[in-house]
């Protein structure tokens, strides 16, 4: 009899387990969904250089029309309509809130005698300026932008202040859209002043004496202001207590409606330096001697070959970092009585890393590269002689520092996958680091692991692609996972915290990132293979992942999720209509997907170098080989939740309106393909929190519900479900 009691008490306390275990499961029933009939227009076609294309849905691109208002209306209360059937939608959203729920600061900065800083108390819509007299000084708030709107819409864009720090000038953004209002607030006074710039975008602001420089396009036609092409870009000279329209014309192109402009000040205030662009890579340099009132604009360089990033200068001498003759970038030296290239001076060479940034800080230069996709910091001398490098926690990234060059301190963050923001002190002489403001959390960063493998693409390319998931993974085949890229305009994909993921992890899931070609992650050479007729390149190096992660037997195609936003929204949409049978859940956020108008919208026309045209003829065979619009055919396709806003006007929602309404017509499976619209929502920039929150949760409990996987949170976050281990 004794030898029985301690197997009758494990099976006591095994039925009890059970008994919760059935308690929670979730039996994962279809959602019946009955999607929105949508108009096709079977007259509108298209001639592309002989070959007729129909675009059925053109109507959808005015979404101002009130058939497109409408359309939008019964399309969201469809989606919201599932969505409110998920059972742990909510429990997911309530477990969102704790995870954003803590104290976010910003990187301290000092201007005048203040150290400012920006701080969000956990689920404010937008993180306040503060600042303090002294580093452990009583905080003074400066600027709320949670009072620029009732339901925090409106958000911060570009500050700078004056060289006195007497002045702060910053931008705001209504509903998400590029389109900022500048304002200017006398800090001594603590008022704010009557200057009101407005129709800027795609802008700093440069102070110099007693105003500032600014970038901005015409005003746009009523009802035109977030679909319209983006043309004549200018830079003008503001000066304090005059009205926008005396403002001085400074850097034009009326022959070149497309180029853009960008004005910086160096930090003693002696030049002024004007980027030209014309897409997303490559630009022109002119520069101007603000200490000389009559002096001329001199180039730098003309052309658009190459990219060139002010640092700022030493006296007369100009630094600029480039991928001029080094793909993985360089730092050099202009003399600004001599700016031809044959004079230029290279101060830090090209090394085997990307030079990602660098920082002036008192007699060093600090210099942030990319190895294999995380951060790693070296210093060198005003000679560009190295000095030492920094050691930093782990595989991460470094936000880049802040600090005068007459300053004796800066300030970086360092942050990774599973741990946020962490701000650090640096002391320029003696190149001692410390903690200065660290986050207190509601989960344990270490009870998480980071590893980057390496996989071969289809043409052989070895690739890249960093897992985070909980120590002691099962690799079963069983995990869900969320596999998310981007591949496009020289950005690289790094290391960052999201609250968001911590919600798959803690569930026994995986987060994948992929460092495929077309990003930053390892020079020009890099970008330039997932460019034009080589973008099929980057589709392959995203689907070969996924391969790779159900081959290692991480995840299946029934618990394989991916998600991307923008560009990464064109990657999902392209590979979830060439592979439809690789992916269960498909999340396109902010997509370009229309890929034959696409540059006829906003500023479309500057992502070319990237995409190429469709009126050029060569162009147009690979555009519309991939273009997910055109490529949508009876099939049966992921789960798939295309998520925009109405107030996009980088990539316009039009493109997703397009894309779903092809699905919806040509979905031969059973799972559900619908579309989320935001309101009073843009691109991404600036969302509040609150929207950011109900996003994610819609995300996740979506992908969740259909991979057929419990959470381990119901309407109690403690308890746990039969899935987890």
């Amino acid at each position: 009899m004794k030898k029985l009691t301690l197997p009758l008490v494990a099976f006591f306390f095994l039925a009890l387990s059970c008994s919760k275990e059935k308690k929670n499961q979730i039996t994962f029933e279809p959602i019946p969904v009955k999607y929105p009939e949508t108009y096709r227009d079977t007259s509108i076609k298209d001639n592309y250089h002989g070959k007729i294309v129909a675009d059925p849905y053109r109507w959808l691109e005015d979404d101002r029309a009130p058939e497109v208002e409408e359309w939008v209306r019964r399309q969201n209360e469809v989606t919201f309509g599932y969505l409110s059937k998920i059972p742990y939608r909510n429990a997911i959203r309530k477990r969102l809130e704790e995870l954003f729920d803590y104290e976010r600061y910003g990187t301290p900065f000092k201007e005048g005698d203040h150290y400012y800083f920006f701080k969000n108390d956990g689920l404010q819509n937008q993180s306040v300026l503060y600042r303090q007299t002294s580093l452990d000084g009583t905080p003074e708030e400066v600027l709320d932008p949670n009072r620029f709107s009732e339901d925090g819409t409106a958000a911060l864009g570009a500050i700078a202040f004056d060289r006195e720090g007497k002045w702060l000038a910053y931008q705001v953004s209504e509903g998400g859209s590029d389109w900022r209002f500048v304002y200017v607030k006398d800090l001594e006074n603590d008022r704010l002043l009557p200057d009101a710039i407005q129709w800027v975008k795609f802008s700093g602001i440069a102070w110099w004496k007693d105003g500032f420089f600014y970038s901005r396009y015409p005003e746009p036609k009523e009802g035109e202001e977030l679909s319209a092409k983006n043309e004549f870009h200018q830079v003008y000279y503001h000066r304090l207590g005059t009205s926008q329209e005396e403002d001085e014309l400074v850097f034009a192109d009326r022959a070149n409606p497309n180029r853009g402009f960008s004005a910086q000040t160096t930090e003693d205030e002696r030049f002024l330096v004007v980027s030209v662009w014309e897409s997303t890579s490559g630009n022109a340099v002119y520069f101007k001697d603000l200490s000389k009132p009559s002096s001329d604009f001199v180039e730098v360089v003309g052309t658009f070959d190459n990219d060139f990033v002010l640092v700022g200068n030493f006296g007369g001498t100009l630094l600029f970092r480039t991928n001029h003759q080094a793909p993985k970038w360089r730092l050099i030296a202009v003399n600004a009585e001599k700016p031809d290239a044959g004079f230029w001076e290279e101060l830090i060479p090209q090394s085997e890393d990307v030079l990602e940034s660098v920082d002036l800080l008192v007699d060093k230069i600090v210099a942030t590269y990319l190895h294999n996709a995380s951060s790693q910091v070296r210093i060198y001398d005003q000679k560009g002689r190295f000095v030492n490098s920094l050691q930093l926690p782990g595989i991460g990234t470094v936000g880049g520092f802040s600090g005068k060059q007459g300053d004796p301190e800066a300030f970086f963050s360092f942050q990774s996958f599973t741990r946020p923001s962490t701000i650090y002190r640096f002391d320029t002489r003696t190149l001692k680091v410390e903690v200065f403001k660290e986050p207190e959390l509601v989960f344990n960063p270490d009870d998480y692991v980071t590893e980057q493998v390496w996989y071969e693409s289809y043409d052989k390319t070895r690739v890249p692609m960093f897992l985070t998931y909980k120590k002691g993974l099962k690799k079963d085949g069983r995990r869900p996972t969320l596999l998310y890229g981007y591949g496009g305009f020289d950005i690289p994909v790094v290391p960052r915290f999201s609250p968001t993921r911590m919600v798959l992890l803690e569930n026994g899931g995986i987060y994948a990132v992929a460092n495929i070609r077309g990003g930053g992650e390892f020079g020009k050479e890099w970008h330039l293979a997932g460019t034009k007729e080589r973008k099929q390149n980057v589709f392959n190096d995203f689907m070969a992942a996924a391969e790779y992660l159900i081959r290692e037997k991480y995840t299946s195609s029934e618990k394989l999720a991916i998600e991307g936003g923008s560009n990464g929204g064109l990657l999902v949409g392209a590979c979830m209509t060439q592979r439809p049978d690789l992916f269960r859940v498909a999340i396109p956020r902010v997509g370009v997907l229309d890929m034959l108008r696409y540059h006829k919208f906003t500023i479309g026309a500057a992502w070319a170098t990237d995409y190429g045209r469709s009126d050029n003829p060569k162009d147009f065979d690979y555009l519309i080989a991939y273009s997910p619009v055109h490529n949508v055919e009876p099939a049966e396709y992921p789960a798939t939740l295309v998520m925009t806003a109405d107030h996009d006007d980088r990539v316009v929602p039009a493109h997703s309106f397009k894309f779903i309404a092809e699905l919806q017509r040509n979905q031969k499976g059973k799972l559900p393909v619908l579309i989320r619209v935001e309101t009073s929502a843009g691109h991404g920039a600036g969302k509040p929190i609150s929207k950011t929150i109900e996003e994610s949760a819609d995300m996740l409990a979506f992908m969740l519900y259909n991979m057929e996987e419990n959470v381990i949170y119901t309407e109690q976050p403690s308890e746990l479900s039969v899935n987890q281990q």
